[in-house]
């Protein structure tokens, strides 16, 4: 790695000073920032001998999983948020460690442009002979490509492109040693209606990294095409007793979602469908119960540590039918084998169970990492570089705008023209939303230059978002929430506080809405705005494949006062 690179990873992950900035404001200082979640729905109690879906809260749709001896890795789709493809690792399937994320460097994509539900879709996990590989497609950039690693912690190699089109690659090496990659595909020839597509495959030297060979259709529509099945998608292949058996999700990702299953003799096909598909789905039962699960489907199966096959999969928790600031989370099941060799992880009209009997294995501890599950408070002083993974940012950085130092608690940003609204890579930091009912409280120091906007951000996507900002307007302070729906902002109040030095933010979301507050200098809570509208923090308002994040956001409103603010960071606050 060049000089300049190491230096770039050393400040993603690390503590190098922020460099000059050109175009931008005086840092701003953020002393803390805590988050609280709760569900509240009954039904979800566990001992230790059960567990609660989700195994994975909040924004984790699409998960993969490889087995590696007792070990196992599992990962997920990220769209346009960066660091980019989390990895967890666990032993008992339930309890799981965040070790990084598979792209990490800003060099290994290109993500300039991508809309937040563009970017990374779909990845997929394989081992094979000491050597990890994740497979994915970048919509808006690489388009389809492979990475690999020898330490599923990485460092994870640059993207390799691969020449195919379609989506959701995943990667299966059978007992020969031969490897293919199945994939969705256009449909072949002309589509027969909306949402035709095919389920293609194509041998994949493992080692040249590149195609070879034929590119055959294996599945064209979908389980019947007579019924016309749409967006049959997110294969992937397994291997049991002779048969390979080839699984896949149907009907699109909203309410209709299903997982189906084939098998064949031989890996070309023919592929039968079953008789007795979906072997998952919830469509059709009421999603208005407190325990309903909806969108279920994109899953992957690995052996568990009981010897016994287990199934990941995307699920939405919503409430009142439709909404989730979540999005699509990671829920586990066993798969039941059938006397006549089919997989099934629900029967038809089945809920997904909230709690489940846990596959046993070794608990891997994870006390210092974010929670992943369950009613939580997670609290970051920023007392400890590196940054913590539970952080995102939109889009790959193009310079260090955010600095942690060792011995010296708080975090700055460095405010810059870049709007959560545009493509770009804005000075935010979000962490993702977990709960329905959550609470995010957010401590810093007022901008010191006019011209600068900071504060607590809750974002669905650029056209879905709220920001509480604190601006200085010459002694003053101005405290301001801006709403955005449909990508027309509104300012909803706006106030001049007296003093306002050292501020806090709250967020207080239920459901269906959200109130902000203020505290400033110390002194009591006061309201600022209730009521405000949430279900746009949802994708069945905002569209899209995303969940929200919360977090700390600071923007450049006009040119900095003093030419040499960058150079200056402001002194640390208690």
């Amino acid at each position: 790695m060049t000089p300049p690179a190491l230096a770039f990873v050393l400040c993603l992950f690390g503590f190098v000073a922020v460099a000059r900035v050109v175009g931008a404001g005086r840092p701003v200082y953020f002393a803390s920032f805590e988050y609280v979640g709760a569900d509240g729905v009954p039904g979800t109690s566990a001992d230790a001998a059960h567990f609660t879906n989700p195994v994975l809260a909040g924004f984790f749709p699409d998960p993969s999983v490889c087995q590696n001896g007792d070990d196992y890795y599992l990962i997920n789709s990220t769209f346009a948020y960066f660091p980019g493809i989390p990895i967890f690792h666990s032993r008992d399937l339930v309890n799981w460690k965040q070790i990084g994320h598979v792209i990490s460097r800003p060099g290994q994509l290109r993500y300039d442009g991508v809309g937040v539900s563009g970017g990374v879709f779909a990845p997929a996990i394989s081992h094979h002979e000491g050597r990890f590989y994740v497979v994915s497609t970048q919509i808006g950039g690489e388009g389809n490509f492979v990475v690999t690693a020898t330490d599923p912690a990485g460092p994870w190699s640059d993207a390799t492109p691969l020449a195919f089109g379609g989506i959701d690659p995943s990667i299966f090496f059978d007992d020969d040693g031969r490897a293919w990659i199945v994939h969705n595909a256009d449909a072949p020839g002309k589509p027969l209606y909306p949402g035709h597509r095919s389920i293609r495959l194509q041998e994949f030297d493992a080692k040249a990294l590149r195609m070879v060979g034929e590119s055959r259709v294996i599945v064209n529509g979908g389980t019947d095409l007579a019924k016309k099945p749409i967006w049959i998608e997110g294969p992937h292949l397994y291997k049991r007793n002779g048969w390979y058996y080839l699984s896949a999700a149907e009907g699109g990702t909203g309410p209709d979602h299903a997982q189906v299953i084939f098998r064949s003799r031989e890996i070309t096909g023919p592929y039968e469908p079953w008789s007795e598909n979906p072997v998952l789905t919830q469509r059709g039962l009421d999603a208005r119960h407190p325990e309903a699960v909806t969108c279920t489907g994109h899953a992957d199966f690995t052996i568990g540590p009981d010897g016994k096959w287990w199934a990941f999969f995307l699920g939405v928790r919503p409430y009142d039918g439709r909404f989730s600031p979540m999005g699509r989370e990671t829920f586990l099941l066993p798969v039941e084998w059938t006397d006549d060799g089919w997989p099934r992880i629900l029967r038809p009209g089945e809920r997904v169970p909230l709690t489940v009997k846990t596959p046993g294995g070794t608990t891997v501890s994870g006390s210092a990492q974010p929670p992943l599950s369950g009613d939580f408070t997670w609290r970051d002083d920023f007392d400890a570089p590196p940054l913590s993974p539970a952080w995102l940012m939109l889009r790959a950085p193009r310079e260090p705008w955010w600095e942690m130092k060792p011995g010296r608690p708080g975090l700055t940003l460095v405010p810059r023209p870049e709007t959560l609204g545009g493509r770009g890579n804005p000075s935010y930091l979000g962490r993702r939303v977990q709960h329905r009912t959550f609470t995010a409280t957010l401590s810093f120091a007022a901008p010191e230059d006019e011209g600068v906007s900071a504060g607590l951000a809750v974002f669905q996507n650029e056209a879905h978002h709220y920001f509480l900002s604190a601006r200085r307007v010459a002694e003053h302070v101005v405290v301001s929430l801006e709403q955005v729906r449909a990508g027309k902002t509104a300012l909803l109040r706006s106030e001049t506080i007296p003093g306002g030095n050292h501020l806090s933010f709250r967020v207080r979301a239920q459901e269906k809405v959200c109130s902000f507050d203020y505290a400033a200098d110390g002194q009591p809570w006061r309201k600022f705005f209730a009521d405000a509208d949430a279900t746009l923090l949802t994708s069945a308002v905002a569209d899209g494949f995303v969940g929200s994040t919360v977090g700390l956001h600071a923007r450049l409103e006009t040119e900095p006062t003093s030419s040499d603010s960058a150079l200056t960071p402001p002194t640390p606050h208690p």
